[in-house]
């Protein structure tokens, strides 16, 4: 009895240009031809299943960025205005990193983030400037850091009267 071969044979055309090319290159490794596109088929199979390895990896760290910057980004919204279900008084948190306040005339409606009360379109408000990114401060007067609201004071004030 004999054993039953493992190996299969192939059969494919190629262009005589890369027969050629075959044929010294495996007279120069002194090895069959059959062996020389063996192992040049095995090793484009490997670097195949690296490369899709390696992307597959590649992606799912795309995925797991996203997901983070999604969830900062959901954090970051219910930490500066709140929602309709819940207006409670938001941290001082969001004051972090304000260098200052830019008053301004509200287009819509908004919530303070600070004390969730509302500040209806055309009042005014005054908005959080920062450095660097972070989540929108939008401050209704009564919730104006001390010094910001003192400044703010003169603009309306009827006696503008320097000392």
């Amino acid at each position: 009895m004999t054993k039953p071969r493992k190996e299969k044979v192939l059969h494919t055309r190629v262009p005589a240009v890369l027969e050629e090319e075959l044929k010294k290159l495996a007279t120069n490794l002194r090895v069959p031809v059959s062996n020389v596109v063996r192992t040049i088929l095995q090793d484009a199979v490997e670097t195949l299943d690296a490369a899709q390895a390696r992307a597959e990896d590649e992606l799912r760290g795309v995925a797991d960025r996203l997901h983070a910057r999604r969830e900062r980004a959901q954090a970051d919204e219910a930490a500066a205005g709140g929602t309709a279900e819940s207006p409670a008084p938001a941290p001082m948190a969001p004051l972090a990193g304000v260098i200052g306040y830019q008053p301004m005339l509200l287009a819509r409606q908004e919530h303070c983030v600070l004390c969730g009360a509302a500040i209806m379109a055309g009042e005014r408000a005054f908005l959080g400037v920062r450095e660097v990114a972070g989540p929108r401060v939008i401050l209704n007067e009564a919730c104006l850091p001390f010094s910001a609201a003192k400044v703010a004071q003169p603009e309306e004030g009827p006696n503008n009267e320097q000392p």
